[in-house]
């Protein structure tokens, strides 16, 4: 990397099975000193665990390498440096590859690599728990460093924080010591904003219609000594980089005033949000503590096996017909074969007067689990076809009835980061251990004081998201759901609007749930996290949407009273058309099972990495 006063790092991959054409695109789109690439997610570690389960030689990320085969030269032609943690749970044989991939091409590069994050062969030493797939500490950006510093072309690394991708380089540009708390906690609010890719430039944006999203750019951080930024894009690519995209992509998977990490914790009611010119938006005033003493583990497993049958229930006494499928299918499934859960959930996605037939149909889905995959298996298909000539009126299946397959869990736990042997493997083979922060420490979340509020006036019972906009997502098996007014006046009111009772209200599914509020004044934003929301993670598909992905949106379409004066405003978003009208139809019938569990939807855990999330 050359010696630079602004250091800019872009993104490449939010995701595994994010834009192949990404790494090009941002190579020759503009200058880069370092092109970063997210591979890894809670589910991607449990497929990539299954994938070296067939195969030990894999566990990797092999899209990336594919991505290299075309870019590697052009990398090295610009001068640019790749970081990726593509290495997943077998980040030296990626790093072999690379090599080999190297000399094929004929390009000279150097390859190093980061490991010790794998903490599976120690589960014992470690007290964790038997029957894992795969245990992965979460490092810092120390190791990237060391890589880059030791003369690193490309450095892959394994299970590290999403923002290390970012820190890691700023502490190799600008010699930061991990005392350098401002600096650091800078840069890890820099990283979180790039590492999901085009969520940053208008991608998964609230007010997507403000900008023209067909093919939004990915996202670069124009890194300074001091830990501040600029967020922008490539000139000319789509999207956009506004207060409101970074807003969003700030409140993603957070939780309170603290953002913990192995390297600082960075604390989030500190950052400062500017509008610098097009495409540009400063961040600044971040400050760093101590980081904690552990290290976050992600543990990934087999739950046990589960299966998925739809029934289509068309036109007329949709509830009847359902409560009838329930009963015919108890009939059918002998007890002996029952599995240990059974799960009904009706969608009501038919209208009244229907002009097509699709349109007229609600759907009626079973999901069913159990440790034994015989039980989730063919008697389960049987009960359920063999109802086709004698069930309800229309009687048909969204498709025939599958085998059994496994589904996944995913848990956090905590190791003393000092029994964690983070190393970090020079192009020329040497191996350096990465010790851990010399101070740690951890401070409790700093609760902020809600502004005034607004004085009474007229309201109007409106969509929330006409003047607000939402970013949800999922970190284990809870939620977060981050809110953001657009206005002062617009804060004002959502601070003292938005409370947890009345998220209690507007979200149902939420009623019973342990719900955390953070207020964010500087971002004007309220966060929530709602515990449990998702179950066993997004693995196990506990629900509709197992990643909260849609979980803000929802919100957003929900009524409240909004005072006019809100709505009166340029920035009051338009609705897409007159909001129609209720569907005249009384609420859906209770599921009738006894003992019937809350709704869920398990899928097959993908057999391949290479699909994507």
């Amino acid at each position: 990397m050359r010696e630079r006063a602004v250091l800019r790092i872009g993104n490449a991959s939010g995701f595994y099975g994010d834009r192949f054409a990404a790494v090009r695109e941002m190579l020759t789109g503009g200058p880069l000193d370092v092109l970063t690439g997210d591979y890894l997610a809670e589910l991607t570690m449990l497929i990539l665990a299954r994938d070296r389960i067939k195969d030990p030689s894999r566990g990797y990320a092999r899209t990336f390498l594919r991505q290299m085969e075309e870019c590697l030269g052009l990398a090295r032609e610009r001068g640019v440096a790749i970081v990726v943690n593509a290495g997943g749970l077998n980040p030296a044989r990626l790093a072999e590859e690379l090599r080999g991939l190297a000399r094929r091409l004929g390009v000279e590069a150097a390859v190093a690599h980061v490991e010790g994050d794998d903490l599976l062969p120690r589960r014992a030493e470690l007290g964790l728990p038997e029957g894992l797939l795969a245990a992965n500490a979460y490092l810092g950006g120390f190791g990237i460093a060391a890589c880059l510093r030791a003369g690193a072309d490309v450095v892959v690394t394994g299970r590290v924080t999403d923002a290390a991708l970012v820190v890691g380089p700023g502490i190799a540009h600008f010699g930061w010591d991990p005392t350098e708390s401002d600096a650091l906690a800078g840069a890890v609010v820099a990283g979180h904003v790039l590492e999901c890719g085009a969520q940053a430039t208008g991608g998964n944006y609230a007010f997507f219609r403000e900008h023209d999203v067909t093919r939004p750019g990915f996202p670069i951080a124009e890194l300074h000594a001091d830990g501040s930024s600029v967020i922008t894009k490539h000139p000319g690519t789509g999207g956009a980089v506004t207060i409101g995209t970074v807003t969003a992509q700030l409140l993603y998977e957070t939780g309170g005033s603290h953002y913990l990490g192995p390297d600082v914790t960075a604390r989030l009611d500190t950052v400062r949000l500017t509008e610098e010119g097009p495409d540009r938006v400063r961040i600044d005033g971040v400050r760093g503590e101590a980081p904690p003493a552990t290290l976050k583990v992600g543990l990934n497993a087999l739950g046990g096996h589960h299966n998925e049958v739809v029934f289509v229930l068309t036109g007329l006494d949709i509830e009847a017909k359902a409560a009838l499928v329930q009963r015919q299918f108890a009939e059918a499934l002998p007890p002996e074969a029952c599995p240990a859960e059974l799960r009904w959930t009706l969608a009501r996605t038919d209208h009244q007067d229907a002009p097509t037939e699709e349109a007229a149909s609600a759907l009626l889905r079973l999901t069913a689990r159990d440790p034994d995959p015989a039980k989730v298996g063919r008697e389960l298909g049987k009960a359920a076809v063999e109802l086709g000539l004698a069930g309800y009126p229309g009687f048909h299946l969204t498709a025939p009835p599958g085998p059994g397959a496994p589904y996944g869990v995913f848990t956090a736990s905590y190791v003393d980061a000092k029994v964690v042997e983070h190393t970090a493997v020079l192009p020329d083979g040497r191996r350096i251990a990465v010790p851990p922060a010399p101070l740690t420490g951890r401070s409790a979340d700093v609760e902020q004081q809600a502004p005034e509020p607004l004085p009474p006036g007229p309201t109007r019972r409106v969509p929330l998201g006409l003047v607000a906009g939402a970013r949800s997502g999922d970190k284990g098996g809870d939620a977060n759901l981050g809110v953001w007014a657009r206005t002062e006046d617009g804060w004002r009111w959502l601070a003292h609007t938005l409370t947890v009772d009345r998220i209690r209200e507007l979200l149902p599914e939420t009623a019973e749930l342990a719900v955390t509020r953070h207020l964010f004044p500087n971002l004007r934003a309220v966060n929530f996290v709602l515990t449990g929301l998702l179950g066993e993670g997004v693995a196990a598909r506990h629900r509709f949407d197992p990643q909260a992905k849609a979980l803000g949106e929802w919100l957003r379409s929900r009524r409240l009273d909004v005072p006019t004066a809100l709505l009166d405003r340029p920035e009051a978003a338009p609705l897409d058309r007159p909001e129609a009208a209720p569907l005249d139809r009384p609420e859906p019938a209770p599921l009738d099972r006894p003992g019937a569990a809350p709704p869920d939807a398990p899928n097959p855990l993908p057999d391949s990495p290479e699909r994507p999330l």
